[in-house]
């Protein structure tokens, strides 16, 4: 039985059942995931999209949701008696279902679990007391979870393999009608409404600035999956700026521009293994934000430079998220200049700490190996 609570948890999950399917064709998948799950062979109890949440504030206004939903799928989970859990990210959800299993003596499996090494740590000897193994895709989530006890593996980052264009440079600039003088910046505010409430408006106010300081800058905004075009489009014409919505071949269009400004998130690392430089945005409602500062303890918050442990590409955190900031970091990272040449050198070096290919098929053997 899989849990996954969000967009990226479903494309792992995704992964995880064709290649369990590809080594055991006869293993029946279950549980709670997105559309791609489903078509990738897990028959769902409920989908995942109906409980995309984001923030201190909007969980509390869910609860009663949230709840319900863990009493279905506990209901389900007892009803169907799976050899295993495998939980897959989302972590405040996921564990409290995680100990609904273990009561019901149902075994525990950790796929990217929670960030223990950033805050709270002590989850982590919480967590290892509940699950019976652990499969991370950062180098750096390892030593607290064996310190607290945890089987823990490192099976490398999924998205070394399923992060690549699907056409070439020159046809990827055709297929977007990018001419041989243009600059491309990419608008990426996220999945989650609550991200796209803070982050987009001043991204555009930020692309308006330098529409009008150069003439040479096409701008694009890749959608993410369930995300609502009309709102979007309505944003883009207030502010008078020319702005693409994409949503197909975005890694192609990933692979040809210049910069971003980008939510911090998966969208980051996916930047960085394709070579396009980031201004990282991080912004919520000030509740949020004040629980958090008093929780979180870490001196960056982008996965690339954590992965090398220093600031290679610039992160703009809360109120540092103003147009003519994320403007002026911008500029820095357009093609030609050697700051761009720089933050590129340090992501290819970031993105060799994520360990080689295969990591959902090593996961998939380490699952079926525990349900077993």
């Amino acid at each position: 039985m899989f849990s996954a609570g969000e967009v990226s948890g479903d494309i792992h999950g995704a992964a995880l059942a064709l290649e369990i399917k590809k080594i055991a064709p006869t293993v029946e998948l279950i549980g709670f995931g997105g559309d791609r799950m489903a078509e990738a062979g897990v028959r769902l109890v409920r989908n995942c999209k109906e409980f995309s949440i984001m923030g201190f504030w909007e969980v509390v206004k869910n609860l009663r949701r949230i709840f319900r939903l863990l009493d279905e799928l506990t209901e389900f989970m007892s009803r169907e008696r799976p050899n295993l859990l495998v939980l897959i990210d989302y972590p405040d959800f996921n564990w409290r279902l995680a100990r609904r299993a273990k009561a019901l003596g149902i075994k525990v499996f950790s796929y990217i679990p929670p960030s223990a090494w950033a805050w709270r740590k002590g989850r982590a000897k919480e967590c290892a007391a509940i699950a019976d193994q652990f499969a991370a895709i950062f180098p750096f989530e390892i030593d607290v979870y064996r310190e607290a006890g945890a089987n823990i593996t490192f099976v490398g980052n999924p998205m070394v393999d399923t992060v690549k264009p699907s056409m070439s440079a020159d046809s990827a600039r055709s297929f977007f009608d990018v001419g041989d003088g243009d600059h491309v910046v990419l608008l990426m505010p996220g999945s989650r409404r609550q991200e796209i409430k803070f982050l987009l408006e001043p991204m555009l106010k930020a692309a308006r600035l330098l529409v009008e300081r150069r003439s040479d800058i096409k701008f694009y905004l890749p959608v993410a999956d369930g995300v609502d075009r009309v709102n979007l489009t309505r944003a883009i014409v207030a502010s008078g700026v020319d702005v693409k919505l994409v949503g197909d071949h975005r890694y192609d269009l990933m692979s040809i521009a210049d910069c971003a400004a980008a939510a911090s998130g998966t969208v980051i690392l996916e930047a960085a293994l394709l070579g396009l430089p980031c201004v990282v945005l991080y912004k919520m409602a000030a509740l949020n934000y004040w629980v958090a500062k008093r929780f979180v303890h870490i001196d960056n918050f982008s996965l690339p430079n954590i992965l090398l442990d220093k600031r290679i590409q610039p992160e703009l955190l809360q109120d540092e998220v103003e147009p003519d900031r994320i403007a002026t970091e911008l500029v820095k990272l357009l093609r030609g200049s050697s700051e761009r040449v720089r933050v590129v050198e340090e992501l290819k070096l970031a993105c060799d700490r994520l360990g080689g290919s295969g990591a959902a098929h090593r996961t998939a053997r380490l699952i079926l190996t525990a349900a077993e």
